[in-house]
């Protein structure tokens, strides 16, 4: 009765979703404190409704249930336990399920965390995320049902899709629909902003640590899903502009300018309108990548699912959330104010003009995404888009992008000047030049000269960590003298500022260096033969059988040395998943600080010899390591104290029976990201 106990209860979170979604927006709109009070309750009672529905399909995949159709789809009784539970998001109907449970669970950390919140925002904000959960549920309960029975059950199932066999499978979709789900509590924020006309800096202030959140978990996600794509692919490459990746990417883009546009309206009380178009945005491609992926519209290594009829449905979906946000944006905007001015050169110009150059990026992967899907609906032919689009189009629109991140932090709120933004930043210009300029000197190769496109990576690489550098030192170093007591009064923001633009320096270097200096070689070699790659001796040593709980396999045994000295050995395999009758080459990988030694196994050809894939890749531990340090600064950004202390002042003004917009105490000056 497991099954049929996880379904009653997706039909009693319907219900209270429905309550959740209802009462508070007529006791918003009423006065009516009883209806008000409702939203928090329904929020407890819906997450543990959905977690209980969750553990049941778990508890289906790990006790090999396959009477449960989706069980015997995804499952099989020799896969390991581990796999089995990750199963239980590694198909279409429990992945739906993952994005509703992260969705109760984020709907509790607001009910949870927003008590200090008037209680009709509040109760208006999670209404909007009540009327989420119901398109969810609905999809669920009618045309996605997990826990649809198989008669007779099936004796063994089918088996875990082999590439989702690997430990990232167990974390990555997790941390990517966290960061997709996330965003949807700044889409509540801004409509019940929209509804209510409270739309102030202490609004953005509330708002950004659930965005800075969202947008970390987002940023993990998508590190996990590169990282997955180098280990178990096989192919040698981190990103491939797989449209699934794109869907992924878009809502990363859109919510890093809702993070900066939510700055300008804390600090200044600008951007309202913008700050929440963008909100809106943001959460409008998470659910366009929830489209992307469930329709069957793409064709993609990472896809699920192939069922256009679930897919029209979630066309709906979007269209009625996506229209409803704007049209009531379209009704409320004229009212929300332009909040104060600012001069052509000032801090909100660049970021501003940062935001626009990070929206116009989205819209050009979503044009390279959906265009092949365009013309193929309307039978005007079949292309495909590949990465020399996005890389001609993608790289010129991010060059001005981190140009100006560098030099946004340093510039006065409301006017700056050129020569003070010279002087400020002229030791940061002078590094990066001599860094793009030298860098390519110390890389082996035959040609030790770095091309334009490295030269210009190298370039912004230096410049971000260097421009960040530079305002760190000013800051701290401008004032009293006492170093440490400055470090200790600047908010963790600003800290996790810092760190996050470190980090994009440190990821531009990775891909520039990997990319621009990869050796990479596809060769017949026979048992016994060595071969020369980047410096490295790779000696194709022997090969044998080898097993695994549900797979056989080839395996070999490749030593590695560098001028004579042994450095590693390397143990590619090519398996063949039994039950599915599917072969896969598991690469071996040898990370290091500098290098990573790559080799794949390919196909035998004739008795002694195999096709191989020999890579070695400069550098790729920085683009995970510049990736981590973005999530770790989004992190310690959300986690600012001054943003629950905005909270308790609300309360406090809400005890005296007023509410007042919070007043811009600071001056305008290059104090306070």
């Amino acid at each position: 009765m497991i099954p049929e106990i996880g379904l009653f209860c997706l039909i009693l979170a319907l219900l209270v979703a429905l309550a959740q979604g209802i009462l508070p927006l007529i006791g918003a709109a009423t006065g009516w404190q009883a209806g008000l009070r409702v939203a928090r309750p329904a929020a407890i009672g819906q997450f543990g409704l959905t977690t209980l529905a969750f553990a049941c399909l778990a508890w289906s995949f790990v006790d090999n249930d396959f009477s449960v159709l989706y069980v015997a789809g995804n499952s099989h009784a020799d896969l390991p336990a581990a796999y089995r539970f990750a199963a239980v998001w590694g198909g279409h109907e429990g992945s739906l399920l993952l994005w509703q449970y992260l969705l109760t669970a984020w709907t509790l950390a607001v009910a949870l965390c927003s008590r200090r919140l008037p209680l009709p925002f509040a109760g208006r904000v999670l209404a909007v995320m009540g009327w989420i959960s119901v398109g969810l549920l609905l999809f669920l309960l009618f045309l996605s049902n997990p826990f649809e029975r198989l008669i007779p059950p099936a004796m063994a199932g089918r088996d875990l899709n082999p590439l989702l066999q690997d430990p990232g499978m167990i974390v990555h979709p997790p941390m990517l629909y966290m960061g997709y789900v996330g965003f949807s509590v700044a889409f509540a924020f801004a409509i019940a902003a929209l509804l209510s006309g409270e739309l102030d800096a202490l609004w953005a202030r509330w708002v950004r640590p659930w965005t800075l959140a969202a947008w970390t978990f987002l940023t993990i996600g998508i590190l996990l899903g590169s990282a997955w794509a180098y280990y178990v692919l096989g192919w040698g490459g981190w990103w491939f502009w797989d449209p699934v990746e794109n869907a992924s990417f878009m809502p990363w883009l859109a919510g890093t300018a809702l993070i900066h546009s939510l700055i300008v309206t804390e600090r200044r009380g600008a951007f309202r309108s913008w700050t929440v178009l963008l909100a809106i945005c943001t959460f409008s491609l998470s659910i366009l990548g929830t489209f992307l992926v469930r329709s069957g519209v793409l064709t993609s290594v990472h896809a699920f699912a192939v069922d256009p009829g679930r897919g029209l449905y979630i066309l709906a979906f979007m269209t009625l959330v996506v229209g409803g946000s704007l049209a009531l944006y379209a009704w409320r905007a004229p009212t929300v104010g332009l909040g104060g001015g600012f001069s052509l050169l000032s801090r909100e110009s660049l970021l501003l003009s940062n935001n626009v150059v990070l929206t116009v990026a989205a819209g050009s992967v979503l044009l390279g995404t959906l265009y092949p899907v365009v013309l193929d609906v309307l039978e005007w032919g079949k292309i495909s888009i590949g990465p020399p689009y996005f890389e001609a189009v993608f790289v010129p629109l991010m060059t001005p992008a981190i140009f100006l991140m560098g030099v946004g932090p340093v510039a006065r709120w409301k006017q700056a000047e050129v020569p003070e933004l010279g002087r400020r930043l002229r030791v940061a210009f002078a590094v990066s030049v001599l860094t793009a300029v030298l860098a390519p000197l110390a890389m082996p190769g035959p040609s030790r000269l770095g091309s334009p496109m490295i030269i210009l990576g190298l370039w912004l690489a230096a410049w971000s960590v260097a421009s960040a550098a530079t305002h760190a030192w000013q800051r701290l170093t401008d004032g009293d003298g006492r170093l440490l007591r400055r470090l200790g009064r600047q908010p963790r923001a600003w800290y996790g500022m810092l760190l996050a633009h470190a980090g994009i320096g440190v990821f531009i270097a990775g891909v520039t260096l990997a990319n621009g200096y990869e050796v990479k070689q596809e060769l017949r070699l026979d048992l016994g033969a060595t071969q020369e790659a980047g410096g490295y001796q790779f000696t194709f040593a022997s090969v044998g059988p080898a097993t695994g709980p549900n797979y056989s396999a080839q395996r070999a045994v490749v030593p590695v040395t560098r001028d004579g000295k042994p450095v590693v050995t390397l143990y590619p395999e090519k398996r063949l998943y039994t039950v599915q009758d599917m072969a896969l080459s598991q690469a071996d990988i040898d990370s290091g600080f500098s290098r990573d030694l790559f080799v794949a196994l390919g196909d035998p050809v004739g008795d002694t010899a195999w096709t191989m894939r020999i890579q070695v890749k400069p550098f790729m531990t920085w683009i995970w390591s510049g990736c981590i340090l973005m999530a770790l600064g989004g992190l310690l950004a959300a986690s600012d104290r001054r943003y629950r202390r905005a909270q308790e002042a609300q309360a406090r003004q809400d005890g005296k029976g007023a509410r007042a917009a919070m007043p811009d105490t600071r001056p305008a000056t290059r104090e306070g990201y």
